[in-house]
């Protein structure tokens, strides 16, 4: 199965920031469902686990291209988990950044984007301008200087002109590699945030060594399947090739 490829402009925006939104990823029917699930639940565990529509996100068709393009062939899921915020709610400051040792890392070669540790977040509420949750400082992901930035910016204690907080609609996701300088600004608005972090690894390597548990989530998907094995070098079965 050949799968669509990132435009050439889409290359540029994410080489240049560490992220992009894509918007429109799910439509405001799976939203309605998704968001009807966890008004349900307890909201405890990995979402990959609540059912079978939270499950299918992990290769999604509208980001499968992406982790395919930037992560490699034989991507894995890493791990995944939820974000909920009311307003006044904080999480953590600025952290990440380029560090080997924590598989964060981005490379770019002869054409060929490839990332460590990288992030898709499914916006299950609308984050508009000034409303916090996830920030970050692009184009950090290449940056020589992961230990300048002061202490105060990282604690979101003083706003700077070069941390962003991106904007999405409900339904749109944010790749981002863990190799950016990012955090999560208090939440400020009315409405609940609701996020939904899934975290891909190239084949050959982790950052979570709790590996996901293919018993664990009942019927799978050939590709399903082969995002869920633990990592490996060698022999290992591509994701595109179904």
């Amino acid at each position: 199965m050949r799968l669509s490829t990132l435009t050439a402009e889409e290359k540029f925006v994410i080489d240049l920031q560490g992220y992009i939104v894509i918007p429109e990823v799910l439509t405001k029917s799976e939203v309605s469902q998704l968001n009807k699930y966890i008004d349900q639940s307890d909201r405890q565990g990995k979402p990959s686990l609540w059912g079978d529509q939270f499950k299918n996100l992990i290769d999604h068709p509208k980001i499968l291209p992406y982790l395919l393009e930037l992560l490699g062939p034989y991507v894995r899921l890493d791990h995944d988990y939820a974000i909920f915020m009311d307003a006044g709610t904080s999480k953590g400051g600025l952290h990440g950044g380029p560090d080997v040792v924590g598989d964060h890392w981005y490379k770019y070669r002869d054409g060929t984007i490839r990332n460590g540790l990288s992030v898709m977040t499914f916006a299950l509420s609308d984050v508009n301008q000034g409303n916090g949750g996830f920030a970050c400082i692009p184009g950090s992901h290449k940056t020589n200087m992961l230990r300048s930035v002061p202490g105060d910016v990282r604690q979101f204690k003083r706003d700077t002109h070069y941390v962003v907080q991106p904007t999405m609609n409900a339904g749109d996701v944010l790749f981002f590699t863990e190799a950016l300088i990012h955090g999560t600004k208090p939440w400020t608005a009315n409405h609940e945030r609701r996020s939904l972090l899934y975290k891909y690894s190239p084949g050959h390597s982790a950052w979570n060594i709790n590996y996901p548990n293919e018993e664990s989530y009942g019927q799978l998907t050939e590709r399903q399947k082969r995002m869920l094995l633990p990592p490996s070098i060698g022999n290992r079965p591509r994701v595109d090739e179904l």
